[in-house]
């Protein structure tokens, strides 16, 4: 990894496309139900980052492929953090839904 890596932002529209891709995989919005409700890209699973610790209720086996985005890419930072040390081992953080170029829906999960 070079320098310049460190200071790479995650790309979600190629977060998405490896997400769809991969068998299995969830994606995973840590935004407030508030935010997911406004707009979310479709079959998202909503659990807020004040919340990822009911994640095991969702998600119970932690060999899951899980992509997890939020509105800018930080929040979704934390939780990439919070789920390793929860023992989720497949993470990847695909940053934030506001660079998404993709359809979103509105409401709630179904």
């Amino acid at each position: 990894m070079g320098l310049f890596d460190l200071f790479k932002t995650a790309d979600i529209n190629e977060g998405v496309k490896k997400m769809q891709d991969t068998q299995g995989a969830v994606l995973l919005d840590v935004r407030t139900e508030e935010e997911y409700f406004k707009a979310h890209i479709p079959g998202s699973l909503n659990i807020p980052l004040d919340e990822l610790q009911t994640a095991v209720n969702k998600i119970p086996d932690k060999n899951t492929p899980v992509f997890v985005y939020c509105l800018s890419g930080s929040r979704s930072r934390q939780a990439e953090q919070v789920l390793r040390n929860m023992g989720y081992t497949d993470l990847t953080n695909i940053g934030g839904i506001h660079n998404y170029n993709g359809k979103t829906e509105r409401g709630t999960a179904k």
